[in-house]
């Protein structure tokens, strides 16, 4: 049974920016090859991280979006954090990912809501 999922890989930064999606394209083969599909990669380039990781402040990000069975999806997690170019990777099914968005949102609307509650009682 397949299933979609987005992946969030955060790669070394002394890599060059070119050779991202090539790098990506090895480890996406795992997918592939199992007979999932790659919906959409998005590489977001350099960004500076929330803490130090491996000594290092920046990293170069990328959102994957495919289809694929679990076994696919383990194998390709496995192998992403076996790599030394990889310093983070998060892979969520879309569900989920939709259910957090989500309930982040109500949350900062609750937060608005009550920030406007408090400003018109003052």
């Amino acid at each position: 049974m397949t299933h979609q999922y987005e992946l969030m890989v955060i790669l070394n930064p002394e890599i060059d920016e070119r050779q991202v999606g090539p790098n990506l394209d090895k480890f996406l083969k795992v997918i592939t090859n199992d007979g999932g599909s790659i919906d959409n990669v998005d590489i977001w380039g350099k960004r500076r991280l929330a803490y130090e990781i491996q000594k290092k402040t920046e990293g170069i990000y990328a959102v994957v979006n495919f289809t694929a069975t679990s076994a696919a999806t383990q194998e390709l997690d496995r192998q992403l954090k076996l790599s030394e170019q990889i310093m983070r990777t998060k892979v969520l099914r879309a569900e989920e990912a939709i259910a957090m968005i989500a309930s982040e949102k109500q949350r900062a609307d609750e937060r608005a809501a009550r920030k406007t509650a408090k400003a018109a009682k003052a």
